[in-house]
Parts: structure tokens; C-alpha cells; sequence
């Protein structure tokens, strides 16, 4: 039954049905209210066996969830911005361990100077920490994909990564349908882990490992990721079948007949449809491909979804200072061989909004072969020109 409901509370009452025993939390905007929800059903008695930590950082939040998840506990954690690059040391850990912990991450920009709005610099900084990366297109999809997350972590006892959009999805208020509990434990089994730490048959693990070994460990690390691929797509068709929700790797929107697509991640998708759609009705063929599956990244659903396109916009919402798009260098990877132009525009950094009308500005410019291999969607040129002159730098 759809319910008119914060993101937050959504994913919070969806992480709750999973049935975590170790939840730890620092607060960080916008993700607190995911955590305080879930603390509030624990401090009612709603998660029976669960154990909420109040912890003092995110390095201790994410240090936590290693341990809990090292001793067979199903482990839960949620942050943002810098609080994501704080936990980077033991995000590395977790994945380099095995170990299946969950985390959301309520999209945000990093500083400096400091920014509290939605971009994805956070979660892309970290997309190769050995952890499978999942991005909502919307709330309902945040709901299902951290339910999938649980179930595909502990499959291939992988860490798993949702994120989320701060705020533009985080604290929307809209209809989402959060499956059952009867739903969610025919789905998702009792926790099983692969490894064990016991007391009482102790064992060592992350020991050292020096260059006879280290190459093979990254290397089974990376193939066990590449199957996370397969693994999703069979999780969210059984999925579908149980809830009536459909999730793909990679979602084709009006595209197989257009020439030109607009590749999305994220919550702009939505208003890439809504302006697909309208250009339609103008007799414009223009159509959207979205990743929901970024790491490991899906190759060939990718080249198959975009094999009629002469010409690709990737709209990416983070950017590498000195190189360009994040997500771009993949894309072009991913299509040798085909003939289709890939080009990049940077949208939406720190919250600034991203427009039907400054999409269709880049789709006519990019028709009439006016736009460049990269473009700052909205950038006012005299600020940029005005501050590089004061700087010596024009």
C-alpha cells in the first residue's frame, strides 16, 4: 500500500524490515533522519534483537560496523559528504575483508567551501573501494534497492552501497510503497555469513599479505565484484516478482529509436523523462538511459541499451578537477568500437537545480553541433572569468 512518507522514514522503515542487528550511527545532513527514525524503532521495541550504537564518529560508525558484521551480525549504517571520506580508511577494510555491511549514502557535496546541498562528489570519491555502488532514480527505488542491497551483500558477502540524493530525495514527501515484512523475509533470508570470528575458535583474518599474494587478492576481489552483476539482475527479477517492483542495472527510456540520449544517475532521471517526453510531442526523438548499477559498472547492458545513439550527453552530478566527467572515461570504455560521440555535462554541483529548460538548452546546442566535449550546465562565465583575472590567472 502506497503511503505519502519522508525518503528518510522510507528507507529507514525498509532497512528496519531487513531485520539488522547492529545498527551505528553518527549523525551528518541529510542523513540523519534515516538514523534517528531507526533509533527511535529500536528505543520502541520494533527490532527486536537489534542493537543501536551511538557512536562518536564515522570512522567509528563504519569501524563498528565491521566488527558486528565480523562476528555474524547483520550490520546497518548510514552517512555523508565528509562523514563518507572520514570512513574511507575502513570502507577499504570492510571490502577488503568481505564483509556484507549495508550503508546508504544521503548524496552530498564535499567541501571546501562548505556546501550541505546534494551532489554525488561524495559516493564517487569512493567507487573503487571494492564496495558495489547502487544509485536511486527515486524514492521508491531507494526503498527496493536497500532491500536488494541486504540480499546481494550477503550473497556474495560483498559490501553494498545505496545512495541516495540529499534532500532532493532524502526529505521528499511523496507516495512510496514500503514492501511487508512477510514480503521483505521471503526475500531476504536469515543472515549466513562466509566467516566467523569466534573466541572460541579463533582465527586471523586481513593479516599481512606481501607480494607473492597481494595482485591474487585484488584479483579475486574484482572478479567476485563483476559477478555482483549477474547476481543483481537475478535478485531484482526474483524481487519483482514478489512486490510487483521492477529494478534494472540500466534503464532505457524512449531510447531505442533516438539518436541522441541523455545518460543519468540519480534523481535527475526524472526530469530527463518528463523533457524526453515533451520533446516527443515536438516530434523530437530524444531518449534517457539511466545507471542504477554503477560499480561493478554494467558494460554490456550499457552497450546494448545505447547501441542506436550517435551521440551520448552523460549528465554527471561530480566532476574530477584537471581530467573532467567521473563517469564519462567508464562510458567511453564501454562503447569501443561503436560509432557514438560521448559527451559530458557537469550538473546540479551543490544543490543548484537542473532544469528542464537548461536541458533542453544543451539537447538544441548539441543539435545544432554547438556543444562541447564538456560544459558547466548554468555557469556563469563572468563569475569564473572575474576571479581568475583577480588572481592573475586569466
Amino acid at each position: 500500500m502506497y503511503e505519502q512518507v519522508e525518503g528518510s522514514r522510507a528507507v529507514a522503515l525498509a532497512v528496519a524490515r531487513c531485520r539488522p542487528k547492529v545498527i551505528a550511527a553518527y549523525p551528518i545532513t541529510p542523513q540523519t533522519h534515516i538514523v534517528e527514525a531507526l533509533g527511535a524503532m529500536v528505543k520502541a521495541g520494533e527490532l527486536a534483537g537489534c542493537e543501536f550504537l551511538t557512536v562518536e564518529s564515522e570512522f567509528a560508525s563504519m569501524s563498528a560496523s565491521l566488527g558486528a558484521c565480523a562476528v555474524g551480525a547483520r550490520a546497518y549504517t548510514a552517512t555523508a559528504s565528509q562523514g563518507l571520506l572520514y570512513m574511507a580508511e575502513v570502507l577499504y577494510n570492510v571490502s577488503g575483508l568481505g564483509l556484507p555491511v549495508v550503508l546508504t549514502v544521503a548524496n552530498r557535496a564535499i567541501g571546501a567551501p562548505i556546501n550541505i546541498w546534494n551532489d554525488q562528489s561524495d559516493s564517487m570519491s569512493q567507487r573503487d573501494c571494492g564496495w558495489v555502488q547502487l544509485y536511486a532514480d527515486d524514492n521508491q527505488a531507494a526503498v527496493d534497492l536497500h532491500v536488494v542491497a541486504f540480499r546481494l551483500a550477503e550473497s556474495l558477502s560483498l559490501p553494498v552501497m545505496v545512495c541516495v540524493d540529499g534532500f532532493v530525495l532524502t526529505h521528499a514527501i511523496e507516495p512510496i510503497e514500503v514492501p511487508g515484512q512477510e514480503q521483505v523475509d521471503a526475500f531476504l533470508p536469515p543472515f549466513t555469513p562466509r566467516q566467523v570470528l569466534d573466541p572460541d575458535h579463533p582465527v586471523t583474518i586481513g593479516a599481512m599479505v606481501g607480494p607473492e599474494a597481494f595482485t591474487e587478492v585484488r584479483a579475486i576481489s574484482h572478479r567476485t565484484l563483476l559477478r555482483a552483476a549477474d547476481v543483481f539482475d537475478e535478485l531484482t527479477e526474483r524481487y519483482a516478482q514478489l512486490t510487483g517492483h521492477r529494478l534494472s542495472a540500466v534503464s532505457p527510456y524512449r531510447a531505442e529509436h533516438a539518436r541522441t540520449v541523455l545518460l543519468t544517475i540519480g534523481s535527475v532521471t526524472g526530469t530527463a523523462h518528463e523533457l524526453a517526453d515533451e520533446l516527443a510531442a515536438e516530434g523530437r526523438d530524444v531518449g534517457v538511459v539511466s545507471l542504477t548499477l554503477f560499480r561493478p559498472f554494467p558494460v554490456a547492458a550499457l552497450r546494448d541499451a545505447l547501441h542506436g545513439a550517435a551521440e551520448v550527453i552523460v549528465l554527471e552530478r561530480a566532476f574530477a578537477p584537471g581530467a573532467g566527467g567521473v563517469i564519462t572515461p567508464d562510458v567511453r570504455a564501454a562503447l569501443t568500437g561503436l560509432p557514438i560521440t560521448v559527451r559530458t555535462v557537469i550538473a546540479g554541483l551543490g544543490g543548484r537545480p537542473v532544469t528542464k529548460d537548461s536541458l533542453r538548452t544543451v539537447l538544441d546546442d548539441a543539435a545544432a553541433g554547438r556543444l562541447e566535449d564538456l560544459r558547466f550546465l548554468d555557469l556563469h562565465e563572468d563569475v569564473v572569468d572575474a576571479a581568475l583575472a583577480a588572481g592573475g590567472l586569466s
